[in-house]
């Protein structure tokens, strides 16, 4: 199991992350900002995003 001994101390490094609240908020926006991106790039949620601005205008 070599795959097993990276991947545990990958969870045991972001434990520490989580237990500062500071951390945690930046991660957060960082991880909405990304996502908000994602969504805009991804065809599918462009064409819903479209039609719901021209239904409004």
């Amino acid at each position: 199991m070599p795959l097993l001994d990276p991947v545990l101390n990958a969870f045991v490094i972001m434990n520490g992350f989580w237990e500062s609240p500071w951390l945690l908020l930046i991660f957060a926006f960082g991880a909405a900002y990304l996502g908000a991106k994602a969504v805009e790039r991804i065809p599918f949620t462009r064409r819903i995003i479209e039609r719901r601005e021209a239904g409004r205008g």
